[in-house]
């Protein structure tokens, strides 16, 4: 009895001949797109991220979002290529895994869960603060003095709610949600040009004006690669979609130029809107208001309410997109055997992911809690010290830190798995050039955000990782010395089989 239980603690052979499966044929090509860049929040994203870019470059910050687009589009081909062969809701879990084996597969599983986790939880806490911001900002008597982890749990519960009655009516919320967003951005972008016209320039986009040179672009470069971060989503849909391996490809490609597009012009908007002014844009008192709201406010008064509806949305729609797709790669890591079993079964009606996404969801406000315990345990449990914004900015790095090293195994295993799968399909540019540059791409934020010197508790973070790792392939170790043919398994549900 004991060996049972521990094995399946550890995770535990899933049936082969009658895998839990998701609902087939639930999303369309224009859903899966809607979905990706919901889960990229470009409201969200670019709210609480561009101040932080420009800091870094200066009136030429825009330069630095360029530079990330173009090396998320290396990442792009590598998810791409991977799909036209073996659509699977692992995502990059069974892409890694099936071409290094099962250890890996099972190390990769636990970081990619743990690294997710960990940035979703930033979504999850500032959707409560953002919406407490606002009732405070308009003085809603009654509701102001409420917690912002209240509305957190609020606006989880919604979330949740919608999750697991279906991918197919949460994707549309989601994409409701980011259409909404986008419209108020591009409104607010477009009158911000015509207003302040006079400021018109290609100041924004000259490499001379970044702050620092190189350095300053490279260190903004990790802040600009996150307001990317969810444009793997549609990968882990891959089941529940028509013609994965045609749909996902032109999803990844078209939400990735778009937001480039998008990010372009709220940036060179936002600029604009400051007079070309770094200094102005990087008030320690525009930090506390945001800078795209504030140029809302000065082109039209009704406007910045707008916008903070608009980063409402966009936190919503990608807590619902992100902890969709999310959930479904532990999901799919659970059915594989690499995680718990129970992960990887679904509602016996709604055929969702229900095991997969109370963990996700329950472990990331898990963390939350601790965080805030933790400071209560400190004596810091102040209103300043506990603010959501703060927690934003903290997890979303460490998460990213993970994340970053997934996207790089994944391009290393590109060249790999083709050579030793199909090799009938190798092409040098596609399987090796692209990839070589995905990873010369994630050097740069990985260095930058586990450099030494930094400030608490980010000086913690490399650390925190290199432990994730080593447990991960702790686990991995003794699961496959348990059950051998974990191996066989990884990537033997494709999604369209």
């Amino acid at each position: 009895m004991s060996e049972d239980l521990s094995t399946d603690f550890l995770g535990s052979k899933q049936p082969e001949q009658n895998p839990e499966r998701l609902k087939k044929g639930q999303l369309g090509p224009l859903d899966i797109a809607a979905a990706t860049m919901a889960n990229i929040g470009p409201a969200m994203s670019f709210y609480f991220g561009f101040s932080l870019i420009a800091y870094t470059a200066g009136v030429a910050s825009p330069l630095t979002i360029v530079v990330a687009g173009i090396a998320v589009l290396f990442l792009g081909n590598t998810l791409s290529e991977f799909t036209k062969v073996l659509p699977s809701t692992g995502g990059f879990i069974s892409f890694i895994g099936k071409t290094f084996g099962g250890r890996t597969a099972v190390t990769t599983a636990l970081i990619t869960g743990v690294g997710y986790i960990a940035a979703m939880s930033s979504v999850i806490a500032i959707v409560g603060w953002f919406f407490q911001y606002i009732l405070q900002y308009y003085h809603v008597a009654g509701l102001q003095s409420v917690p912002w982890i209240v509305w957190t749990l609020v606006f989880l519960a919604f979330s949740a709610t919608m999750m697991v009655r279906g991918i197919s009516i949460s994707t549309r919320i989601a994409g409701v949600f980011f259409a909404f967003e986008m419209v108020v951005l591009l409104l607010v972008s477009i009158l911000a040009l015509f207003k302040f016209h006079s400021h018109l320039s290609l100041a924004p986009f000259n490499p001379s004006n970044i702050h620092g040179g190189f350095s300053g672009l490279a260190a903004g470069f990790p802040l600009a690669v996150y307001l990317f971060i969810g444009w793997e989503n549609s990968a882990a849909l891959a089941e529940e979609t028509d013609n994965p391996r045609r749909n996902i490809p032109r999803a990844v490609y078209t939400s990735i130029v778009i937001m480039l597009a998008a990010y372009l012009l709220f940036a060179y908007a936002t600029v604009v809107g400051f007079g070309n002014s770094a200094a102005a844009l990087t008030n320690p008192n525009i930090f506390n208001v945001l800078p795209f709201p504030v140029v809302a406010k000065s082109v039209l008064s009704g406007a910045f309410f707008l916008a903070l509806l608009a980063g409402m949305t966009s936190t919503l729609g990608a807590l619902i997109a992100g902890t969709n797709s999310q959930a479904r790669l532990i999901f799919n890591a659970g059915r594989e055997g690499l995680l718990p079993a129970f992960m990887g079964k679904v509602h016996p009606k709604r055929q969702t992911p229900v095991n997969a996404l109370a963990v996700y969801l329950t472990i990331a406000m898990l963390i939350i809690f601790g965080w805030g315990l933790g400071h209560i345990v400190g004596g810091h449990a102040t209103s300043g010290a506990m603010n959501g914004e703060l927690y934003f900015g903290y997890s979303s790095t460490f998460g990213t830190i993970l994340v970053l090293c997934v996207y790089g195994m994944s391009n290393l295993a590109l060249p790999f798995y083709f050579k030793k799968f199909h090799p009938e399909l190798f092409n040098v540019l596609r399987h090796v050039i692209m990839p070589a540059l995905g990873v010369v791409f994630i050097i740069v934020p990985l260095y930058y955000l586990s450099k030494p010197g930094q400030s608490q508790p980010y000086n913690w973070y490399p650390y925190a990782a290199l432990i994730t790792i080593v447990v991960a392939i702790i686990y991995s170790l003794i699961l496959v010395a348990r059950d051998p043919s974990v191996g066989d398994r990884v990537g033997s549900i494709v999604a369209d089989e």
